[in-house]
């Protein structure tokens, strides 16, 4: 009988990892073992990125979670008392078939009712299966500001000769590959003067006065969207980050909406008269 990997150990996180920590280190990893990065070695890494695909839709899934950490891999197998189990049978994802088994020695094969790792990634990353098979078809690079590509936008392109108008998806990333029809888009983005992209999540640095980081402060921050108020509370600490949940990337083919951090800093004066050296030290000294 196959022994199957610990979740944890594929992704390499820890059981108190938060969903980000999973998120990023799936993130990490997928675009590592992506079988289109190893022609000469292509089986080895398909697997692998089917097994690192299988462990985050667990772990980034609560309920699937819980029950793994209770159960383990019998969570999802049939016969064993799993929520999740399946016996054996076909599973269809659009156009591919899966035929899978979890009873006695039979091998495993397939993904045991899990969804297509490569539509997993798809969603993630705007990428592809690479188990499409058929023609050939061309491929074009196109650049975007930062901002078309985590709203969403239109473009007018040629193709072939021919102009067309393309809708772009919101939630695009650097080096996401869209599919079209007849051709495929490589999407290059660039980047912004104030917000910092990881995945879904933005990041902005936000400096404020020594005096407001000691007795607090509400503040305008900006968002891709528009001004928000964040409070500061009296003595947050220089570095300090401030979640704002679902003002992140919008996920592609999702509702759903990644995260902005808020990175507080402090503004340092590069002059002071003799009476703000002078509260100053008095300060120090209090």
């Amino acid at each position: 009988m196959t022994t199957k990997r610990d979740y944890y150990k594929i992704l390499g996180v820890s059981k108190n990892s938060s969903a980000t920590e999973i998120k990023k280190a799936y993130r990490k990893l997928a675009l590592k073992w992506h079988p289109d990065k190893h022609k000469e070695n292509k089986k080895e890494a398909e697997t692998k990125f089917k097994e690192i695909n299988q462990a985050y839709e667990v772990l980034s899934d609560s309920q699937k979670k819980s029950a793994y950490d209770q159960l383990g891999h019998a969570a999802f197998e049939g016969g064993a008392g799993g929520p999740f189990g399946q016996r054996s049978g076909t599973y269809r994802q659009g156009p591919f078939t899966y035929t899978y088994s979890t009873s006695g020695d039979t091998p495993f094969e397939g993904f045991e009712g899990f969804s297509d790792p490569f539509e997993i990634f798809a969603q993630f990353f705007g990428g592809g299966s690479p188990f499409r098979r058929g023609p050939e078809i061309p491929s074009y690079s196109l650049t975007l500001s930062f901002m078309e590509a985590v709203k969403g936008c239109s473009k007018d392109v040629i193709i072939k000769g021919k102009k067309r108008k393309i809708k772009i998806p919101a939630g695009v990333d650097n080096g996401s590959r869209i599919r079209f029809q007849d051709f495929n888009l490589i999407v290059s983005v660039q980047p912004h003067q104030d917000f910092k992209r990881d995945g879904q999540d933005l990041f902005l640095d936000f400096p404020i006065k020594f005096s407001q980081l000691v007795m607090g402060v509400v503040i305008e921050v900006p968002t891709i969207d528009k001004e928000v108020k964040l409070k500061v509370q009296p003595g947050t600490q220089p570095g300090t980050l401030i979640r704002l949940r679902g003002k992140g990337v919008p996920y592609i083919h999702r509702r759903s909406r990644g995260d902005q951090y808020v990175r507080i800093g402090v503004k340092i004066p590069q002059k002071l008269t003799m009476r703000q050296k002078q509260l100053l030290q008095e300060f120090d000294q209090g």
